[in-house]
């Protein structure tokens, strides 16, 4: 049997670096992945995932190793434990916290996604109505200035005002393009979250070369006005960038998808179960007609 494994959340925390353990969060969202509990009998084969100590039933969870004391079925559905072949494994380890920190990525994406598109739609129905909403524009904005007693543009170029004014000197052909290329980059970034969510590393490679193109777009805003959406937008893309280059080894980096598969692989599987198995940890039936008071099977030897 491999070198034993801490359970999840059982190692001494670090102070300064504590660990997050997905599995702990994964099993708090979506409950335990147990196995056995419908099963009328119990084996020492079956020691890695459930254990009869003559009073309960102790059941493994197969993403977070936490064993959990079950009272025994009382209409139990099948005869034995599923055979390994019969169950489906959760995901545990390093590809649990990639789909986590993939989906939140990919949510970023649908906001991008769903804010583009509007904007991109905007602008084609303004391209139409251009004319129409020119001439409601300027007679909103006379009433205003009429109000005021005065004219409201000024020499400052970086005014609301003035940017809504350029638009309508914009042609309308110009508009469609402006509009068509916004709504395509919604597309891409739709795309993006869909192969995201799935864990797809295609997307990965189009999420990276979409942040590192627009890379340089953004530190070049920074230097006209400095913003805290900029800011954040910046630091949060840069994080994006770091975490898929190092993290998930693209392009190459730290010994590239054939490590990255292997790490995957190491976490994942019965392998990793076995590891985390307290060796020799098999819990013997009393005697009939003797109860024995319930232990936790991780400190039977």
């Amino acid at each position: 049997m491999p070198e034993h494994e801490p359970a999840p959340g059982s190692e001494q925390p670090r102070r300064l670096r504590p660990k997050f353990r997905y599995e702990l969060v994964g099993c708090a969202l979506h409950s335990h992945h147990l196995v056995g509990r419908d099963a009328a009998h119990v084996t020492p084969a079956d020691g890695h995932l459930v254990r009869d100590d003559g009073v309960v039933r102790w059941h493994r969870c197969l993403r977070c190793d936490s064993w959990l004391g079950l009272a025994r079925p009382h209409n139990p559905t099948r005869e034995t434990v599923p055979a390994r072949e019969e169950i489906d494994l959760p995901l545990r380890g390093r590809p649990l916290r990639d789909r986590y920190v993939l989906r939140l990525i990919a949510i970023d994406r649908v906001l991008h996604f769903l804010v583009l598109a509007a904007f991109g739609v905007a602008i084609v129905l303004f391209a139409q109505d251009r004319a129409q909403l020119k001439g409601e524009y300027t007679r909103v904005l006379n009433a205003i200035q009429g109000a005021a007693g005065g004219p409201l543009f000024d020499t400052n170029h970086n005014s609301l005002l003035h940017d809504i004014n350029s638009l309508f000197t914009i042609s309308s052909t110009k508009l469609y393009l402006i509009g068509a290329a916004v709504i395509a980059y919604a597309a891409i970034n739709g795309i993006e979250a869909i192969g995201l969510w799935r864990a797809r590393r295609w997307a990965e490679y189009l999420t990276l070369f979409e942040l590192t193109v627009l890379l340089p777009i953004e530190i070049y805003e920074l230097t006209i006005r400095v913003t805290t959406l900029k800011v954040l937008t910046l630091v949060l893309n840069v994080a994006i960038i770091a975490y898929l280059v190092i993290g998930h080894r693209l392009l190459g980096v730290r010994g590239g998808q054939a490590v990255n598969k292997a790490e995957l692989a190491r976490d994942q599987g019965w392998e990793a179960i076995e590891r985390r198995t307290p060796a020799g940890a098999l819990v013997p039936r009393p005697p009939q007609g003797q109860l024995q008071s319930p232990q936790s099977p991780s400190s039977a030897t």
